[in-house]
């Protein structure tokens, strides 16, 4: 799986948005980063390189397109994180931002959702796991 770094997650959001040419990137992101064409240049040829990316010729300009999806690298991301800061806990996270008193009550009750239907998809599966264990 792609790892990325921050930079990289800057011109793969542009890219997730719409496939782009290096001049578009360098337009985009040159207002917020301050990176020249050269930069994006070299961060494009090191993604591709990681297969986060590819490019097709577009006539004129290579237009490059992502190879990897945001959810995929979020996950991935996600669990990193997880892995490294909370040895894989969940819950440890969790934790923390209460402790931090960091969640508001609308993201409690979203976490409510989400645990909710964590609940339901769970049940679906071991119940299609039980009917297929009987064929």
């Amino acid at each position: 799986m792609v790892s990325l770094s921050d930079g990289e997650w800057k011109i793969m959001n542009q890219l997730w948005e719409r496939e782009s040419t290096i001049t578009e990137l360098k337009n985009e992101l040159g207002k917020e980063t301050g990176w020249d064409k050269h930069i994006v240049i070299t961060m494009l040829s090191r993604m591709e390189k990681k297969g986060a990316v590819a490019h097709r010729d577009g006539g004129r300009a290579k237009i490059f397109y992502p190879m990897v999806t945001r959810e995929e690298v979020s996950m991935q991301e996600t669990r990193g994180f997880l892995q490294k800061v909370y040895r894989g806990s969940l819950g440890m996270m969790v934790n923390a931002m209460v402790e931090d008193q960091a969640l508001s009550e609308e993201e409690i009750q979203e976490l409510y959702g989400i645990l909710d239907q964590a609940r339901i998809k769970r049940a679906g599966r071991n119940e299609r796991g039980d009917k297929d264990e009987l064929q």
